[in-house]
């Protein structure tokens, strides 16, 4: 019983570290409605995690915006914090808004200790802007994570081809570690964001309209 409390703590230690945005909780397989077929992939990578940690198998998950790869990423992020395994999923804004103004000793020691996690999920690739510094410190990011030979999953609404074709050295430096790591996993279909809008605004409508 003590060692099961202990295990439950740590889970909840690691939870608050690895996803620092609360609706990443929601993100899991008993939320999924079933409707995207991709999410068998999910699962997959779930149940064979000890091989994919073994030969640092990341993914590459990209796709049009609200196609589902951040709750593909949070699933399996959540479904390994449960399994008590140490992941983190942030994004580079995040990343870059914590490298701001820290000292350079500061900054190799904030991108070593992700380094620390079993799993790092980087979330909308593309998204930053691509400052000179920007770029720089993504690829010392990403580059370390190359070197440490643990798995990334990124997602991107990049296609695929401008992942192949990046535009200048500095993409291409970040762009090449990713594909050497990661699967790609194409999303496609209706947009899942999109779609839940519209239920949330029917059920506001609902609501209002009531005496």
């Amino acid at each position: 019983m003590e060692e099961q409390r202990e295990r439950m703590e740590r889970i909840k230690r690691r939870k608050a570290q690895g996803l620092q945005d609360r609706y990443l909780y929601d993100y899991t397989f008993a939320n999924d409605n079933g409707q995207n077929p991709v999410m068998e992939k999910a699962h997959a990578y779930v149940e064979h995690w000890k091989e994919a940690y073994r030969d640092n198998t990341g993914l590459l998950l990209f796709g049009d915006v609200g196609t589902g790869k951040s709750f593909f990423a949070g699933c399996i992020a959540n479904a390994l914090l449960d399994r008590d395994v140490p992941v983190l999923m942030t994004n580079f804004p995040s990343i870059l808004n914590r490298l701001t103004g820290v000292f350079a000793e500061d900054r190799a020691a904030f991108i070593a200790s992700l380094d620390d996690y079993s799993l790092l999920v980087i979330d909308d690739l593309g998204v930053e802007r691509s400052t000179e510094y920007a770029m720089e410190q993504m690829f010392t990011v990403i580059d370390s994570r190359y070197r440490s030979k643990k798995p990334l999953i990124v997602t991107t609404n990049l296609k695929l081809e401008e992942i192949k074709n990046p535009p200048d050295l500095a993409h291409a430096r970040i762009y090449d570690r990713i594909l050497e790591r990661c699967a790609p996993v194409l999303f496609s279909g209706k947009n899942f964001r999109e779609e839940g809008a519209r239920a949330t605004k029917a059920a506001a409508k609902e609501i209002v309209s009531k005496e």
